[in-house]
């Protein structure tokens, strides 16, 4: 599974880059305007500390087809590397994706909410789609379960199309995509340190430390000793 991390913020970028397995950076309007800074020097900023190997999504704003093609242009020209544009499900984004598609250009299909919107986007060829998992379970709706249909419906008709499974509240929603078999999650930098945290593992490691501690004495490492 692909993980990658929802945030525009360079120090949660750089933090989780540096200690966790990132395969990249999600970003989106609101995400970005949270920064409160330049849109294409804080994207370079971004690509400077993941490299240009890691994915890095951008949303486009457009709500007609033709704009959507232009910016997605915009946003391929001005930035080199392994870039997606997002692109949402309305009718002028299915379009825009088909286009795009045809053109090489890769694009995630995103405010996916249902199975079939997913299913339209795939055959139009977005390389992602991006279901909105707690969004869903706020409508009193299972995102998880819209998440497996997306994994049965694909598999079922072979689609490459891989499921970017977003909007998380919390490490267990994350687990039911991933025991669903979803292709990647992109969670903030709160969800993704949770990912490994257990009060028991810290209560553990604390016991190694004192034991050895009073055998060996504080500040004594494995290397200081003969």
């Amino acid at each position: 599974m692909l993980l990658l991390l929802d945030t525009a913020n360079l120090e949660d970028i750089q933090k989780a880059v540096e200690v966790y397995p990132i395969d990249g950076v999600t970003t989106n309007p609101s995400i970005i305007v949270k920064e409160k800074k330049d849109f294409l020097p804080l994207l370079k900023e971004i690509q400077g500390i993941i490299g240009k190997d890691k994915m890095l999504h951008v949303q486009a704003l457009g709500t007609r087809a033709e704009d959507i093609v232009e910016e997605a242009h915009f946003i391929k020209n001005q930035l080199e590397g392994n870039i997606y544009v997002k692109i949402p499900v309305i009718p002028q984004g299915i379009k825009a994706i088909k286009i795009l598609a045809k053109e090489g250009i890769q694009t995630t299909a995103t405010a996916i909410f249902t199975a079939q919107q997913a299913l339209m986007a795939a055959k139009s060829g977005a390389k992602f789609v991006a279901p909105y998992v707690n969004r869903v379970e706020n409508i009193s709706s299972d995102g998880v379960q819209v998440v497996g249909e997306m994994m049965k419906l694909f598999t079922l008709y072979g689609l490459e199309t891989k499921i970017l499974a977003a909007s998380f509240k919390n490490v267990h929603q994350v687990h039911r995509c991933a025991l669903e078999g979803c292709h990647a999650i992109t969670a903030n930098i709160e969800i993704v340190e949770k990912l490994i945290y257990h009060p028991l593992t810290d209560m553990a490691v604390e016991q190694f430390t004192g034991d050895w501690q009073g055998q060996y004495g504080k500040g004594i490492r494995v290397n200081d000793l003969k």
